[in-house]
């Protein structure tokens, strides 16, 4: 085979590789999507919910609370209560407690997921403290309420739901800005 042979070979192997990597990188995101919904993770639970019609007074939905720090995160973190019954169709809230007890300012995101993976389509965060990131000042503690939804479409036979939530410190990739306490040096800014 020829030198010549060869190169054009390589050439459009390596053109037909950069062709699958682009398309591939593509799919990623609704790739992504599908396995987030599939198994319940990073948050992806159903969408916009409209209306809080309760269908069934009598039928209860167990909610489990879990928190826990990812393994560089030193708060705080946990649920004012370890689980609560609910109406699906019904608003609730729980509130998360977080406190950072170091002495420098940090920066944190909370990433949930529900269990069992087929009942996440079926439940609905209308206010979560993990849509944003928290910033808290040394010694600083905080109360993050979240409100959600059980659809009363909800299969019968899903009796318990876990809503996990795993907190992770973004400190080093989202710096906070330390409060002031001198009144002066605040209006020097």
């Amino acid at each position: 085979m020829s030198e010549g042979t060869s190169l054009k070979r390589l050439v459009w192997r390596l053109m037909l590789l950069t062709v699958v990597m682009f398309a591939f990188g593509f799919a990623l995101v609704p790739i992504y999507d599908v396995m987030c919904k599939a198994f319940g993770i990073n948050g992806k639970t159903g969408g916009q919910y409209e209306g809080t019609q309760v269908s069934d007074p009598n039928r209860t939905v167990k909610v489990q609370f879990m928190s826990t720090n990812a393994s560089d995160m030193v708060w705080d973190f946990y649920s004012t209560a370890d689980q609560i019954d609910v109406n699906p169709g019904a608003v609730n809230q729980m509130v998360f407690i977080a406190r950072n007890p170091t002495d420098k300012p940090m920066s944190a995101q909370a990433i949930p997921s529900i269990t069992p993976a087929e009942a996440a389509a079926y439940f609905h965060k209308t206010e979560c403290f993990c849509f944003t990131q928290q910033v808290l000042q040394p010694g600083e503690r905080i109360e993050m309420p979240v409100r959600f939804i059980v659809d009363r479409d909800l299969p019968k036979d899903v009796k318990h739901l876990t809503l996990a939530y795993t907190l992770f410190d973004i400190t080093a990739r989202h710096p906070p800005v330390a409060h002031l306490a001198d009144p002066v040096a605040q209006g020097a800014r």
